[in-house]
């Protein structure tokens, strides 16, 4: 049978329906493709002669029953801000039923009750799952860092005749079936210019390519419901394991495993590689109303207006900073997944603002009051723009949004040289606050939020004593200590227009702000920046020099620390040491919490151990 014939076989599995106007306005079939299936399904012998089910047929009925289903539920939801620091995606609510649970009644209405939930993210909120709707719950202790693929090979066993779910999905009809006689995908009939894929005339899902220089080829939306059979869920496993040996796929969504790679030299991109340019299921097409997934809080607010889960602390607190209803709040956009924070863009009364709520375990590592009291003292000083509101209890803070804004390029001579000048100017003001940023009283503080738990490195203790017995050396050569910014990373330099030609700069995210040695600065832009020790050593010079002109050495290269006193240097080196294992013990503590910060953390540890040894060889 070709797909169009399983269509109408399924029809009349499910259905006493033998009219062929009503076979194709139920199979979205056209007359003439209905009676051309049923004269073949009678020819194999499928149907008698009055079109009713034959025991060949009946026998087919126990042959093609789905025996299970996997509802994918494991991520943070990013895009969903504010409601998923609240709420996973799962339990979002339209018309008071939680996506979820509407999945599981509508797969046992099809009579699947085999179901495996795989979890990662707030994974105790989906507990009772397990008593009232008899579901499997599958931890993924890698959510935070590992997208769907990895959620899908923990259940790998399971794939055979089995649905797969996003539980972000809504759908206004059951999308399941007592009977499936083949294996697909889900997309709307809605066009998508991000989509990966579109619907060819043989309903085959084909890459959506975009050639460069030509016409972009639309795509179709990707609902991302599946359903595979035996013989596809064994091609599916092989890829899923192949798939997940490779660190590079840490980010790929489960759709990479159902591509087939073309093996003719026709099908090779330009630079010689090989293309996976479609899937191994033919595409399953809905009406865009039938089902909509849910990404972003305004798509939830479209689909229903009076979801509970519309009602967010966060954006109450925006309505009552600016005087108007909530649903005055548009254009919501998450922004990219801060260390510490969770930010999102949002329109309101016609200005754009920057919303920062504080991340998970952040109520332990920021003083809000302390944080608070810098934005006073730096009011008026021209290093950044005073925030529109800050809440020194929750940390809840907006900023107006700066348009045409970029970011330091470490890379560049001519970013760091203003980088540098600004930070110089910054502590050549000598703004006093009342508390401190202690280094090694935080080290120790971080380390006490392990809960008793030992370092994942095994020499920590060793290294830890070293970076510890720099201290005596920072003190004894410690500038005056200022306000310091502490976080004077290069993605808190921020380049904007003001709506003149000139590009401005300011220095933002004060949360670390405290009174030091303003070097700390030049130490913590390094080890952020994963410098190399030239590299290092050049920006020392950048920050001394205010001219910015290196003097020649005797071999004729320029020698970025000439002007620098050598006791300075060794500080701070000493310096990143000690800043490099305070992070990686700020790094342990928020993977303890499931957030992972992957090849930085390693880093700084290393930079503990290796500018333990530069500083060491100094002194």
């Amino acid at each position: 049978m070709n797909i169009q014939e399983c269509d109408i076989m399924k029809m009349l599995l499910e259905t006493t329906v033998t009219n062929q106007r009503a076979l194709a306005e139920r199979s979205g079939h056209s007359l003439g493709v209905v009676n051309r299936s049923l004269k073949v399904l009678a020819g194999e012998g499928y149907l008698d002669g009055a079109m009713r089910l034959t025991p060949k047929a009946e026998k087919l009925r126990g042959n093609t029953k789905p025996r299970r289903a996997i509802i994918l539920a494991a991520g943070f939801g990013m895009r969903m801000v504010p409601i998923n620091m609240e709420t996973p995606k799962a339990f979002l609510e339209v018309a008071g039923e939680p996506l979820i649970e509407r999945q599981i009644r509508q797969l046992h209405e099809a009579g699947v009750r085999e179901i495996y939930v795989v979890v990662g993210f707030m994974k105790e909120k989906f507990e009772y799952l397990i008593d009232e709707f008899g579901v499997k719950l599958v931890v993924n202790r890698d959510y935070a860092f590992r997208n769907n693929l990895y959620s899908l090979a923990l259940v790998a066993m399971h794939l055979s005749d089995a649905y797969i779910i996003p539980c972000d999905i809504w759908c206004a009809k059951n999308p399941f079936s007592a009977h499936e006689l083949y294996s697909w995908y889900m997309v709307s009939d809605r066009e998508d210019p991000e989509s990966d894929v579109r619907v060819n005339r043989r309903r085959e899902l084909v890459a959506a390519e975009r050639p460069a220089g030509g016409r972009a080829v639309i795509g179709n939306a990707m609902i991302g419901i599946a359903y595979l059979q035996e013989e596809t869920a064994r091609i599916v496993r092989e890829r899923i394991t192949e798939l997940c040996r490779d660190r590079e796929n840490d980010g790929a969504f489960w759709e990479k495993a159902l591509y087939e790679k073309n093996k003719t030299e026709k099908d090779k991109t330009r630079s010689g590689s090989t293309r996976w340019d479609r899937m191994i299921v033919p595409a399953k097409v809905v009406p865009a109303e039938e089902a909509v997934e849910i990404n972003t809080y305004e798509q939830l607010r479209e689909l229903d207006g009076g979801s509970n889960q519309l009602k967010s602390e966060v954006l109450d607190v925006i309505a009552q900073v600016f005087h108007c209803g909530t649903e005055e709040i548009t254009d919501i956009e998450v922004l990219k997944k801060g260390m510490t924070n969770r930010s999102f863009l949002f329109t309101c009364r016609g200005g754009k603002y920057i919303m920062r709520v504080p991340g998970e375990g952040t109520d332990k590592l920021i003083d809000r009051r302390q944080e608070a009291e810098v934005y006073k003292t730096i009011s008026g000083k021209g290093l950044c723009d005073d925030p529109v509101y800050i809440d020194p209890e929750t940390g809840y803070k907006i900023t107006k949004y700066l348009e045409g804004v970029r970011v330091c390029d470490a890379e560049s001579e001519e970013d760091l040289q203003r980088c540098m000048s600004k930070l110089r100017s910054f502590h050549e003001m000598g703004l006093k606050v009342d508390h401190e940023f202690d280094i090694f009283g935080q080290i120790e503080f971080y380390e006490s939020l392990w809960e008793g738990q030992s370092s994942v490195y095994r020499d920590y203790r060793a290294v830890k004593e070293r970076a510890l017995s720099l201290r005596p050396y920072i003190e004894a050569h410690a500038a005056e200590k200022v306000l310091t910014h502490i976080d004077a990373v290069p993605d808190n330099f921020l380049f904007y227009q003001d709506g003149s030609r000139a590009e401005l700069l300011q220095l933002t995210d004060w949360e670390y702000a405290g009174m030091q040695d303003p070097h700390v600065d030049i130490a913590m832009f390094c080890i952020y920046s994963m410098y190399d020790k030239e590299q290092v050593d050049r920006l020392i010079g950048l920050y001394f020099d205010k001219e910015s002109v290196m003097p020649e050495t005797e071999t004729g290269g320029a020698d970025p620390l000439s002007a620098v006193p050598a006791e300075t240097v060794t500080k701070i080196y000493a310096l990143i040491a000690a800043c490099g294992l305070l992070w990686s013990n700020w790094c342990e503590y928020k993977q303890h919490l499931g957030v992972e910060f992957g090849e930085y953390s390693l880093r700084q540890y290393r930079y503990a151990k290796e500018y333990y040894r530069y500083a060491a060889e100094r002194m």
